[in-house]
């Protein structure tokens, strides 16, 4: 019986700890080079769908290399404020590093998922 308690303890434990690190864990970290990343790349990026991913992917085929992040602006369904979610995981040059997508909250201003 005393065995019992004890697992049920450390299960408890555990389970604290994981829910607390899930609550309070910073999510994924990296960056997607947007100038070789392909359309699976893209779409780990915060509010990038495969639609969003292959606008970007043709805007680069037709006008080159991005010179810097601030350029993806140019992508019909990327405006300011979406930018401002994208800038932490962009890159020019480099490797892709982002490896699971990054959840955006949902504004309760009415701002729009793509500017």
């Amino acid at each position: 019986m005393q065995t019992r308690t004890v697992l049920s303890l450390i299960l408890v434990v555990l389970t604290t700890a994981a829910l607390a690190g899930a609550a309070g864990g910073q999510g994924p970290t990296g960056v997607v080079n947007i100038n070789t990343a392909d359309s699976e790349q893209l779409q780990l990026l915060p509010r990038v769908g495969p639609a969003l991913a292959g606008r970007i992917i043709e805007f680069r085929e037709a006008s080159g290399p991005f010179q810097s992040v601030d350029e993806i602006v140019a992508v019909k369904g990327i405006g300011d404020r979406s930018f401002e979610k994208l800038e932490p995981y962009l890159a020019t040059d480099g490797a892709t590093t982002l490896n699971e997508k990054v959840k955006s909250s949902r504004s309760t201003s009415g701002e729009k998922a793509a500017d």
